[in-house]
């Protein structure tokens, strides 16, 4: 099997729950080792189940894992360490020593009086990159303030984005800004690995939650900053494109998502709708999005007497987007998915791999989430 791109990378992750394991398990799919530095008590997501794994240990016994730890841990190895036990913390120092990369997300400063503060560790090793996760950054008048996921979602503008505009405000159905976060660590490890290649140094990676929901409201953003509106809840509507949207079928839903004015006359004819393609008060999105609504009731109308699959097809015929909406269950199986190899099983334990695919270098770690404490090295030796 081909190495990953980072194969010979060593990195320490004193991190739990989500956003910081998610950049680790990133890493480790691209070839790092990735070290799991544990409580005793070990990451608080190996009890957020139902549903459980059983895995047999090395010493025979068998541990009881959620899966929503393996979703998050693939391709680690785990060492327990007791943060007051002065024996464990030097081993732990002595071990970032000579790593590479740290990823924490404890409160801003709560590893200084532990000597695992970036300032301690950098002193002992300067090209060591330190990667901190919070939920409001190291920095500013909130850095000192608890954050997840779902508070931040809120905080963060997206919830005043999502839902229908007469309903409740509505969370995304996955730890989104979480997700986000981690992302943006590989991006902002990465960077300083490669600035570190030049000058010989590391650095301090500074994500903060807040920041990634901000940083990824995108035309949202622009739409108030430049155009002076306060973007609100649309349903499944988009707020620069019509139509594009959810649309009912006679069995169903379906998905279009018209980007162009060609796409929106293609939809028409295929719909057998000559008038509504030929409209010149139609012709352009500006002016489509101005008519939104007497524009949208017609299109549903044509489609509510066809079934769903023969409107998909019809519509990806005529080079139209369309799709349904899938369970997670029917997105995992679709033949495409199958095809691209999205859904990995090291040991015997399936997940989803890392969606990057590269042409000389594998992206999927060999090894699932780790048994508690055990590491690829005798710890307390």
């Amino acid at each position: 099997m081909p190495e990953g791109p980072l194969t010979g990378l060593r990195v320490v992750e004193l991190a739990r729950i989500l956003a910081g394991p998610w950049i680790g398990q990133t890493l480790a799919d691209l070839g790092a080792e990735v070290i799991k530095v544990e409580s005793p008590e070990g990451d608080d997501t190996r009890r957020w189940g139902p549903p459980f794994i059983d895995r047999p240990r090395a010493d025979g016994t068998v541990e009881t894992v959620a899966a929503y730890f393996h979703a998050t841990n693939r391709g680690k190895t785990s060492v327990t360490c007791d943060f007051n036990d002065a024996g464990d913390l030097d081993r732990l120092r002595a071990l970032i020593d000579g790593a590479d990369v740290v990823i924490e997300n404890f409160k801003a400063g709560g590893l200084a009086r532990f000597g695992l503060d970036y300032a301690t560790l950098s002193a002992r090793n300067p090209g060591l990159v330190y990667a901190s996760v919070t939920g409001f950054g190291q920095t500013g008048p909130r850095a000192s303030q608890p954050g997840y996921d779902f508070m931040i979602q809120g905080m963060g503008g997206i919830m005043e984005l999502t839902g229908h505009p007469l309903g409740d405000p509505q969370k995304v159905g996955v730890a989104w800004i979480d997700i986000f976060t981690g992302l943006y660590g590989v991006i902002g490890i990465q960077a300083a690995l490669a600035e570190r290649a030049r000058s010989g140094q590391g650095q301090q990676v500074d994500l903060a939650l807040f920041d990634c929901a901000v940083g990824v409201l995108a035309n949202q953003a622009a739409n108030h900053l430049l155009g002076g509106v306060e973007p609100a809840r649309l349903g499944n509507a988009h707020p620069n494109i019509v139509p594009y949207q959810v649309f009912p079928a006679r069995d169903g839903h379906l998905i279009v998502a018209c980007g162009n004015d060609r796409q929106f006359r293609s939809l028409c004819m295929a719909l057998d709708l000559p008038a509504l393609a030929d409209d010149p008060a139609l012709a352009t999105n500006a002016q489509r999005v101005a008519g939104r609504d007497a524009l949208c009731a017609t299109l549903a109308q044509a489609m509510a007497g066809h079934d769903r699959a023969d409107l998909i097809a019809a519509l990806t015929a005529a080079g139209v987007p369309a799709g349904p909406i899938n369970r997670v269950s029917e997105a995992l199986s679709d033949p495409q998915v199958q095809a691209r190899g999205m859904v990995v099983s090291p040991e015997g334990i399936a997940g989803l791999r890392t969606p990057i695919t590269l042409s000389r270098n594998t992206t999927v770690a060999p090894g699932a989430a780790p048994a508690l404490g055990e590491g690829a090295f005798n710890w307390r030796q």
